[in-house]
This record gives structure tokens, sequence and C-alpha cells, in this order.
């Protein structure tokens, strides 16, 4: 069952081609593997192709689904490149023949896909976004979990580190996002009928991610996402999605933060629900200038800074005297109303000396919303 409030019909997403030069992109978002995303995607490309649209595939994975790969025989295919990667012969979708071929739409399976090495980009979302800056649009498909932003929390309910991830701005610039649904004990049964994964591994499947706790959850946060997507798209469409420029949002970094990657997610959120900007500022206080650094901190720094740009966000260094005058400062120029940091970790002894690090921060910054994130869980 696939679910989308005020369904979009591929009629719709006809329009939609034909209004910019720059591709269009619709995302089939589920919960797990074997909800049929990739069926959904096949299904709308026949349905394009019927209105003499020229829809190619890039790129699909059957995994041996009769009903998936009778779907593709019917559809034009653009042949796979062959790369050699420690002896082994891997396929992966052939951009520069994509780009050549130039189809009005591009069916292109699994977003959060790791290219083999020897490609153009190393990620097929890299991909995509080159087939959109070429004009074409692309239909994909992709699980909730794989969303940057949602790394923490799987990881905490599910026990599993997804180590494929889409950022959040490439589901965020979709034009379209469907839902594709299925109750948790229907896709169960599926596993066990053999249509998701051969029976043996489906039985290590039920055991471990597939169970109904974890399944019920990540059908809950896909709900949510795809709901959060529609509701923008909507005030969009009313002419009222200006982002809130009264909310802004700082996510404070240190050379000692524990989960940094943790703390940036959470304010990723937190700033999308909000429809405001972020920044991720690294505090740079005289104690942490590069000379008492080493090599490997300034390593951690530089990959928070990075992914807080995949997040969408804006990273930052900012030097002062002392962390709280330098975010006091901060919150000041930039005009920051909500401020994401990490619990200090603290010996309990220290609080013989005096008031706590958040505690000088509380009496610094006011008028501001402070969000204290536990990220050694």
């Amino acid at each position: 069952m696939t679910t989308d409030t005020a369904r979009p019909g591929p009629e719709r997403f006809l329009t939609l081609l034909r209004e910019q030069q720059r591709g269009r992109l619709k995302v089939y978002l589920g919960f797990a593997p074997g909800v049929g995303k990739t069926y959904e995607m096949l299904q709308e490309g026949h349905r394009l192709r019927k209105q003499n649209v020229d829809v190619v595939i890039g790129v699909v994975e059957t995994h041996g689904r009769a009903d998936t790969a009778a779907l593709v025989s019917d559809l034009e295919q653009v042949p796979r490149r062959k790369l050699e990667y420690h002896g082994v012969v891997l396929e992966e979708m052939d951009l520069d023949a994509m780009l050549n071929r130039r189809p009005t739409v591009a069916l292109v399976d699994e977003l959060a896909h790791t290219n083999a090495p020897g490609g153009r980009h190393a990620k097929r979302y890299q991909d995509v976004e080159t087939l959109l800056q070429a004009g074409i649009s692309v239909i994909t498909t992709m699980n909730v979990q794989h969303l940057e932003s949602l790394y923490d929390i799987v990881e905490r309910f599910a026990g599993v580190k997804v180590k494929e991830r889409v950022p959040d701005y490439v589901l965020a610039q979709a034009h379209q996002v469907v839902n594709v649904d299925l109750p948790a004990e229907d896709l169960q049964e599926r596993l066990r009928a053999g249509k998701v994964y051969p029976p043996e591994r489906a039985e290590r499947a039920l055991a471990n991610f597939f169970t109904e706790p974890n399944l019920n959850q990540l059908r809950e946060i896909a709900l949510e996402q795809v709901a959060h997507v529609l509701d923008r798209r909507r005030h969009e469409r009313d002419g009222a999605a200006q982002a809130n420029t009264s909310a802004r949002v700082m996510v404070c970094l240190s050379s000692r933060s524990p989960n940094a990657l943790r703390l940036l997610r959470k304010g990723a959120r937190l700033a999308d629900r909000l429809g405001a900007p972020w920044f991720a500022v690294y505090v740079q206080t005289p104690g942490e200038s590069t000379e008492k650094t080493d090599a490997a901190t300034q390593r951690r720094v530089a990959d928070s800074l990075a992914l807080a740009q995949q997040l969408d966000g804006v990273p930052l260094t900012f030097k002062g005297a002392d962390f709280p005058s330098a975010v006091a400062a901060f919150v000041a120029e930039y005009g920051i109303t909500h401020l994401v940091m990490g619990r200090p970790q603290r010996p309990w002894y220290r609080r013989w000396f005096g008031p706590s690090l958040v505690d000088r921060l509380l009496h610094t910054v006011r008028g501001v919303d402070v969000v204290i994130v536990d990220t050694t869980t």
C-alpha cells in the first residue's frame, strides 16, 4: 500500500517536468527493504511511458523478485558500467551514458548506494544530482533509516549502524516524496514467504532488524518525515513558506566534544522543524589554537564541520577568550534563538569549585532556548 496525503499522480509529476530546465526529483520513501518502493517506481515509469514521456532505467535492483523483474523487462535500460574491484567485477549505473542518452526521466533505484571505486562519484545520490543539473528528472527510492540526521536515532532503538547515508538536503530538495507503506506484520509475512530475501537470510533478518518493534518505529518515523515534507510543500504552494527568520539555531562544538556528529544531527533536525537556518560553530578558545591541538583533533573538527554542510548547516569557526563569552558574542551577532550543546563531562568533585560551564553559559546568554544533549549514550 502506498500513501501520500493528496496523493499526486503521474499527471502532476508530468506537469512539473515541463516547468523548469533543472530536472525534478521524486522519491519513493519506505521504512524498510521489501515494502515495494522499486515496484511503485517502475509502475510509475510505465504510466509515464504510456503518456509518451521518454523514460529510461539508469539502475534498478530486482533482488531476484519476479514481479519487479517483470516490470523492468518492458522499459529501456542503459547498460551498466562494469568495474573491477579486488578481482570482482561490479556493475554500476553508467552516468556518462545516461547524460549522453539524456532521457526526460531516469529511474534510479537505491539512492543511498555507495558506488564502486573508479566512478565519477562516490555515492549514487551524487550521480542523481548530476542528472538533475543536466535537466534530467529522476524518480528514485530510499529507506528512511538512510537519512543522515536519523543515524543516532536508528542506532539507539535498532542497534544498527547504518553505513550508507543520504544528506538531509537531498530529500529536502525533492519535489515529491511518496511514502510506500505496509503494516509491519505484512512485511514480516513477505519475509517468511521468501519475497524479500532468500529463506536463510530472511530468518536472520526477522530475528534482528525486522522485529516488530523496530519496524513499527521505523514506520512511524517514515510517516512523520513524509508529513513534514508535505507540510513544507503545502506552505510553499500557499506562498507562506518563507523561512522562519525569527528563529536561528546554533550548535556549539569544541575539540573535546565526545560525540559532535550526534550533536549536529540533533541540531539539524531541530532547525528543520523550525524552518530556520542553523550554524555549526567550532568555538575556538586560546587553549584550542592550532598550535595546541594535535592532528587527530583537528581532523575530528574538520569532519564535524563537513557533516554540518551535508546537513544543510553553515559551518563556522568563532574565536573568543573563553567558551561562554564567545558563545554570547556569536548569539548577539547572528541573532541566535536556539542553542544546542552537549552535556559537559564534569567530574563530581569539580562542583566544589564553582558553577558549571552550563550554569555560566545560562548566566551569560539570556533570552535564548538552550538544548542540552547527552552525547555519551
